[in-house]
């Protein structure tokens, strides 16, 4: 809301190269010494009389000691990066697990099996595997390691020792239960103000998200009419001798702005759409997160009261009660470290893109 003459005020002090803006910024600190490098490419297509597939190269290296080998490469397909996520959330119910691209990105943006869609999904998965590797807890589940390390077969047969069907109905109707009775009511301040936090944010996130297609759509739409206009002035020139030397000066000044439009769209759906859409999913996480953190609670609050309301089986109730609020503190204390994570990551990426399409714009406009 800076009027331009407040704007004018400040140019002296602005740096003549739009790039000299991030040093303006300090990033949080580098990471320790990584140990495990993860990296998702070679996609290839796979047809078969039933479906057809895409699988994708996964190269791992470490130095780990529980690692066999130093090196790694395995083939995998979008459900196996499926089955990994599941797992993970299984195991760790009050963590925050990085989301997976869905099973279409961006409708009606790309077709399926595209270079592009593909292309874009490939991303997608190496970065969701690298933030699993980057994970303090993430990084050392057994789940993980045997997708980055088992052959497919291994991997199928390792697949069929999982929860039975039943057990995850169980699951599921244990958590429409808890859903259905409400929050916890014992819920401790700061997770309500976590819930609070996310209420805001998976609103406003999604905003950005929907604003964000649309200046792409916009963007597109405007490439595409100037990709025609230019050569009109072209043909227009060969029949006017008068001010031929003007019409083709017009149509070589929309060219190269048809050429900076274009790169401002590809740095939009490089390094904005992406980021913001993942953080779109990552607000659905949080509040599954939340949820199930609530549910473990409740467990807690029906046992003490059932504890209170009876007179017999105390000592059972005791004893359940005990590890009950166990399991309450440890959900509490890793979703409390985690949501401290990923607030700083979070902020760092939405920091980063931002600086990078502000500075992308700058670009564009001398161009």
């Amino acid at each position: 809301d800076t009027s331009l003459a407040e704007v004018n005020s400040f140019l002296p002090s602005v740096p003549l190269s739009p790039s000299s803006m991030t040093n303006q910024y300090k990033f949080e600190d580098e990471p320790e010494l990584r140990d495990l490098f993860i990296t998702v490419d070679d996609p290839e297509s796979h047809i078969t009389a039933i479906e057809t597939f895409i699988t994708y190269r996964v190269v791992t290296k470490t130095s780990r000691g529980e690692f066999d080998s130093s090196e790694y490469e395995v083939r995998r397909r979008y459900q196996d990066f499926l089955w990994l996520k599941s797992r993970l959330e299984e195991a760790h119910p009050t963590l925050i697990i990085p989301p997976l691209p869905e099973k279409f990105i961006m409708k009606g943006m790309v077709e399926r099996f595209s270079d592009e869609f593909i292309e874009t999904r490939r991303k997608a998965l190496h970065k969701f595997l690298n933030r699993i590797a980057d994970h303090p807890t993430l990084t050392f589940n057994e789940d993980f390691k045997i997708f980055l390390t088992a052959q497919a077969w291994e991997l199928s047969s390792h697949k069929k020792q999982g929860p039975s069907l039943l057990s995850r109905m169980g699951q599921t109707v244990r958590a429409v239960a808890s859903s259905v009775r409400g929050g916890a009511k014992n819920r401790p301040e700061m997770f309500t103000e976590m819930n609070e936090y996310m209420e805001t944010f998976s609103q406003k996130i999604n905003v950005l998200d929907k604003i964000a297609h649309r200046i792409y759509k916009e963007e597109r739409d405007y490439f595409n009419e100037m990709k025609e206009y230019g050569p009109i002035h072209t043909l227009w020139s060969a029949s006017e001798e008068d001010i031929a030397d003007s019409l083709k000066g017009v149509a070589s000044c929309i060219d190269k702005c048809c050429k900076a439009t274009e790169k401002r769209m590809a740095g939009l759906s490089e390094n904005l759409l992406p980021i913001l859409h993942e953080y779109v999913l990552y607000s659905e996480i949080l509040m599954g997160v939340l949820k199930r953190r609530d549910q473990i609670q409740g467990e807690l609050d029906s046992k003490v009261d059932a504890l209170a309301s009876k007179k017999t089986e105390k000592d059972l109730f005791s004893e359940e009660i005990g590890k009950l609020e166990d399991k309450v503190e440890c959900a509490n204390n890793a979703l409390k470290a985690d949501w401290d994570r990923w607030k700083k990551n979070m902020q760092c990426d939405m920091r980063s893109t931002f600086i990078n399409v502000a500075e992308n714009n700058l670009h564009y406009y001398e161009e």
